[in-house]
């Protein structure tokens, strides 16, 4: 994403905030790891990678004026966070929502982008599992959330999809999913529990998914159109070259509808014989 904005001419900084990433594949502007690293922590204090993750999480809380030093330095940049992947960050700890917090107290305007493979869409207990994780960090964190389907050229890799792609990004009538859940002891165990999970993430009604294929320059600009809408960024960008204002609710809204997105990203990646619920 960063090599993909810095070509549309836009000012890019990453910031990584992943002290377990030792090997860095892009240029960062901010380090979290000559701040802290997750292998002195493991080997000084004994602890083993939850634990050591969420130590350095919580040292990163306690010196934010170090982080906040380093941001001050970048002036007019687009910052991209690198967070680390253990998911318990986001949705029972709260160091990283403090630093969220934080940062807001700064005059970030921030948008979380929650990363999931598609191939869950394959098996349907492991989708729910991906519902309930995506919910639960969009209450936890309590920000402009965007939750995004990546690989989505991989996404029957593992396993036909039993519906159409909208089903699975727009989150339709969830109780359709459980019908394909396979039928033996271990899973009629848990059939109730599944159905009160699935009832829970449609009360709520807040999770829907963007889709991703990092090798297409179209579905990295549809995903960049949805992260600026989320964080504000768009509508910066318009006053900033005096766009009027139905400029401004034309970009906000989208002139297309994403149904027909959608469509076609199902055409170009799946076959064409699923059911419709």
């Amino acid at each position: 994403m960063s090599e993909f904005l810095t070509s549309l001419g836009r000012k890019v900084a990453v910031v990584n905030l992943d002290p377990a990433n030792d090997s860095l594949p892009y240029k960062c502007s901010v380090d979290i790891s000559t701040l802290i690293t997750l292998n002195d922590v493991m080997e000084n204090l004994k602890l083993g990678p939850n634990g050591g993750l969420i130590y350095c999480i919580e040292y990163l809380e306690k010196n934010i004026d170090w982080l906040q030093k380093k941001l001050t330095d970048l002036k007019g940049y687009y910052f991209l966070f690198d967070c680390p992947g253990q998911v318990e960050l986001y949705t029972h700890h709260t160091s990283v929502r403090n630093v969220v917090r934080q940062l807001e107290k700064w005059d970030f305007r921030l948008a979380a982008v929650h990363l999931v493979d598609s191939h869950h869409c394959s098996d349907p207990t492991k989708f729910i599992s991906v519902l309930l994780t995506s919910l639960s960090t969009m209450i936890h964190v309590e920000l402009p959330h965007v939750n995004v389907l990546s690989k989505i050229d991989l996404v029957e890799q593992y396993g036909k999809l039993a519906y159409n792609l909208d089903f699975y990004t727009d989150v339709l009538d969830l109780n359709f999913l459980l019908d394909h859940i396979k039928e033996d002891p271990f899973t009629q165990k848990y059939k109730k529990l599944n159905e009160a999970l699935v009832g829970l993430v449609e009360d709520y009604g807040l999770v829907s998914f963007k889709t991703l294929d990092i090798q297409s320059k179209e579905s990295m600009f549809e995903l960049m159109k949805s992260i600026d809408q989320a964080n504000g960024y768009l509508f910066g960008e318009l006053e900033d070259n005096k766009g009027n204002f139905s400029q401004l609710m034309s970009s906000a809204v989208g002139t297309d509808f994403e149904f027909f997105r959608t469509a076609a990203v199902q055409e170009k990646y799946m076959e064409d014989e699923k059911e419709k619920p």
